[in-house]
């Protein structure tokens, strides 16, 4: 079995050796046993508080496997709006639901669920259910991966919200 252990932010001059295809309940866990696309069994072993993305690379501890994660489409619940106040309103409402929500320029992701469906129903939006990938927001309080590169030795746990003033 492949143990993947790290994340790759810059492959080199490795090729990507297979995919897997995960939802965002399995993309959340650091340790778990899965299937590759091409029927090789893998594991996860990496650390823990990461939400895995789409698109992210994981490797092996030698680098002789680069496997790429796939976000996999799952059942979602999807708002598009144009009007930045009742994307607004809705964000809050499902905000103090605790919802993990995808947000994009006028649209609101979430899994599905037909309450919170006619919730925002109620506050005049249309919601339609799809299957799409989701990718939801890391979080104030969980860690996200950020772009940005540097060799300071050690990694930033939690993502930084600006000080208010």
């Amino acid at each position: 079995m492949i143990v993947l252990t790290r994340r790759i932010t810059e492959p080199g001059t490795h090729a990507v050796s297979g995919t897997v295809t995960l939802d965002v309940d399995s993309r959340i866990k650091s340790r778990l046993r899965v299937t590759l696309d091409d029927g090789r069994e893998a594991g996860l072993m990496l650390e823990r508080g990461h939400l895995l993305r789409g698109g992210e690379l994981l490797a092996d501890a030698d680098g002789g496997q680069l496997i790429r994660v796939l976000a996999a489409p799952e059942a979602v619940s999807t708002v598009r709006c144009a009007d930045p106040y009742l994307l607004a309103r809705a964000a809050y409402h499902l905000g103090n639901r605790h919802v993990p929500l995808q947000i994009e320029p006028g649209l609101l992701r979430f899994q599905h669920d037909h309450v919170l469906d006619d919730m925002l129903r109620g506050l005049g939006l249309t919601v339609e259910a799809e299957h799409a990938p989701f990718e939801p927001e890391a979080g104030a309080y969980q860690s996200a991966p950020h772009g940005h590169s540097h060799a300071h030795g050690h990694d930033h746990p939690f993502v930084r919200l600006p000080a208010h003033s």
